[in-house]
């Protein structure tokens, strides 16, 4: 624009004033009216917004003007992912099948040569000339489109945790029958081409996955020590038990000071990385007496912002006075028997980390857990004399485990055990615990970006006895089964071809978390933490939103027709505008989709054109190239369709434009 010529124009629109003589009322608002009078003609004239009228008006014999059915298009997207989802499923529930029957089908070997048993190692260096006989690299990498990286379909690649011995009995048993996997996982693939990762994680930390792809880029590396635990992920937590309500106990003592209260702190920190946002937890301390950690007086859901405050608090815990573990266990009992607030209302455990003491506690635990509905598991940690039977008594007693923290090489390995004796009522009731859950959104491991994944537990179906004692099932969980599903292929089945650029969808997971939101756009997404952005913080919050989270959670449909402060992508813009919320669940999942549609998206613009091809010669006429020989300009650079490749120059813009209504209209 011309701003002399602009400013000019203010000025003659203002009528002369004496000087030192303040305009009347009436005045100022025939400027303002003169002003808004001027402004919207050169609007109307720099936009050509009569030409675009006439425009309309000319072509109104090959279009219709159509009403965006709201609650059609929810369900229509809400299908199309759950068919995405149930196929992802069953290829999973396929998964868990067969390795339960591989592993029942294995003879353990206590003898078996590591020379024999013959991997891919995904940390292997492509480079190194030195490699072990067992060790081989795929030959037949290649970049693949939908990895964006070296992938090899011939094989499969195992990644074994850094301080996991590869030697060891119980990882060449698994190499060895985890190794039969590999065909399933091409038949999958096979029959879902659209297929991504496929893992197995172990309880003994071993991954195996498919297709065979690098660990990591080795260049960007060098320096590096791999701290990757499948254990650790958010997919195995969330997959490998169900949901608990924990109390971790800290003995805060003065025999706990110098290096074991470090320990201590350390594998406090390490133990909240086992839990999901489907677990509660609160942290206490004694001495003394009991304390709280933190400045929750309640468990709280195991969230990253939660958590985050539980460890900084206790790294502030100091250690002085006496140990007094019946006021330690009271409070902890007091605090899981609460039923006025939030919880899993699963699994009941407490932790306690502990030097060790001469005191049982004997009078608390009958008074309290009479019947062992809480497991009690304990932790003996640093190097000392005490004596360990009293904990050991504490444990075993309780329905629960004891482990030894002599140094912190030992924390992340006896910090995660305890979720194979949590798994073991699972494996007794098998039948209900095999069921598909999906994860929050997290960031993949293998540099696919943000996905969710698809868990299964594995069990162990082999039967242990001898000829005199009758056989029993083994109690123990072999691992989790994954599958993963990007988001963006979920953002492909909720076209938004319709409603323009201020619709859109949104998914939400049982949390409250959103998993497709114009808004989740993480900058500094950190690996071993999911990605939660709740709703309410997604949006500019209102007393209906809260409203519209809470049914959506709850599996509901819905329609709310709400004003709502609504701000621009770039979040330098807050408008007040009139928005339909319209959300049905996700059937067979615990997602719900909602799709948001402000008042000018209700309408749009269909072709009723029905040759094809006279309909690919009216859009020849919108591709760039053509836009000079036609008078168009390009306003607005969205990208629709991100995975429809352009015309080459010597391909027939005919065919590639009826390919292309082929992809809108589907």
């Amino acid at each position: 624009m011309d701003y002399p010529a602009f400013l000019l124009l203010l000025l003659s629109s203002v009528s002369s004033v004496s000087v030192g003589q303040f305009p009347t009322t009436q005045t100022i608002k025939d400027w303002a009216e003169q002003m808004q009078k001027e402004l919207i003609t050169l609007i109307d004239e720099a936009s050509g917004m009569q030409h675009l009228v006439q425009m309309y008006h000319k072509h109104s014999p090959h279009f219709t003007v159509e009403t965006n059915d709201a609650q059609q298009l929810v369900a229509a997207a809400a299908g199309n992912i759950e068919k995405l989802l149930a196929k992802r499923s069953e290829a999973l529930k396929r998964l868990a099948a067969e390795a339960e029957k591989f592993q029942m089908e294995h003879d353990w070997r206590e003898d078996s040569e590591a020379e024999k048993i013959v991997y891919y190692n995904a940390k292997e260096d492509f480079n190194q000339t030195d490699r072990k006989k067992n060790r081989y690299v795929p030959d037949d990498f290649e970049i693949d489109d939908d990895f964006k990286r070296l992938v090899s379909y011939n094989t499969t690649a195992v990644h074994i945790p850094t301080d996991i011995y590869e030697g060891s009995t119980i990882i060449l048993n698994e190499l060895n029958w985890t190794e039969a996997l590999e065909e399933v996982f091409r038949k999958n693939k096979e029959d879902d081409p659209s297929l991504l990762w496929q893992v197995f994680g172990s309880a003994t930390g071993l991954a195996r996955y498919y297709p065979a792809s690098p660990w990591m880029d080795i260049s960007n590396s060098a320096n590096k020590i791999d701290l990757y635990d499948v254990r650790r992920r958010p997919w195995y937590i969330q997959g490998a038990a169900s949901p608990k309500d924990m109390l971790i106990l800290v003995d805060a003592s003065g025999s706990v000071s110098g290096l074991t209260l470090k320990l201590i702190r350390t594998s406090v920190s390490e133990m909240l990385e086992t839990l999901s946002d489907d677990d509660y937890v609160n942290v206490v301390y004694f001495n003394d007496k009991a304390m709280y950690a933190s400045c929750f007086e309640n468990l709280v859901q195991a969230n990253v912002r939660n958590k985050r405050m539980l460890k900084k608090a206790v790294q502030n815990i100091t250690a002085k006075g006496t140990t007094n573990y019946k006021g330690g266990f009271e409070l902890a009992f007091e605090q899981l028997a609460q039923m006025n607030v939030s919880r899993a209302n699963c699994n009941k455990i407490i932790m306690l980390f502990t030097d060790g003491g001469e005191e049982k506690a004997e009078e608390i635990f009958k008074r309290y857990n009479p019947n062992q509905a809480v497991r009690i598991f304990t932790f003996s940690v640093g190097k000392h004399n005490y004596d360990k039977g009293p904990i050991q008594w504490m444990a075993c007693n309780n329905k629960g485990y004891y482990y030894e923290i002599p140094s912190i090489g030992a924390i992340r390995i006896n910090t995660q055990e305890y979720l194979d004796v949590l798994g073991r009522p699972m494996v007794k009731d098998h039948r209900k615990a095999k069921k598909v859950q999906w994860t929050n959104v997290y960031l993949d491991a293998l540099q696919l970006g943000l996905v969710i994944t698809g868990t299964l537990p594995v069990f162990n179906k082999t039967n242990t006895g001898t000829k005199k004692a009758p056989k029993y099932q083994n109690q123990l969980i072999l691992g989790v089964m994954a599958v993963d599903v990007s988001l963006e292929d979920i953002k492909r089945l909720t076209p938004h071809f319709t409603f323009g650029p201020n619709g859109y969808y949104f998914a939400m997971d049982p949390n409250g978390y959103v998993l497709l939101h114009p808004n989740l756009q993480p900058m500094t997404a950190k690996f071993n933490e999911p990605v939660t952005l709740d709703f309410l913080d997604a949006e500019l919050e209102n007393a209906v939103k809260v409203e519209i989270r809470r049914k959506m959670i709850d599996g509901l449909t819905g329609n709310y027709s709400i004003s709502t402060l609504v701000k621009s992508q770039d979040e330098r813009y807050i408008d007040l505008g009139q928005r339909t919320y319209t959300f049905a669940p996700v059937k067979g999942t615990d997602y719900s989709l909602a799709l948001v549609l402000p008042q000018y998206s209700k309408n749009y613009i269909k072709a009723k054109i029905g040759d094809t091809i006279t309909q690919a010669k009216f859009s020849e006429s919108l591709l760039a190239d053509k836009f000079d020989e036609y008078g168009y300009t390009f306003i607005a650079p969205r990208m629709y369709c991100k995975d429809l490749k352009p015309p080459e120059k010597n391909q027939n813009n005919t065919e590639f434009l009826i390919e292309f209504n082929k992809y809108i209209d589907n």
